[in-house]
């Protein structure tokens, strides 16, 4: 039978060095400025890559109605 190799800390350890978590990059937009996660809608303006993709004034709107209606 096969005799087991000590398991020491240091062993773990330089395992677990790479499970450490990385820095988000932030993309920022060269109209507003606001910062956003890369290759996502920004949410301030709904742009995604030059084109209008969500229409933020509408989504706000909505969102405005429903709080109304829910508060009668």
């Amino acid at each position: 039978m096969v005799i087991r190799m000590r398991h020491t800390k240091g062993h773990t350890a330089n395992r677990r060095s790479h499970h450490a978590l990385k820095k988000r990059n932030l993309a920022v937009d060269p109209e507003t400025g606001t910062k956003h996660l890369r290759h996502r809608v920004n949410p301030v303006t709904g742009m995604y890559r030059g084109k209008q993709i969500l229409n933020v004034v509408k989504k706000v709107e909505k969102k405005q109605a429903k709080t109304k209606a829910k508060k009668a």
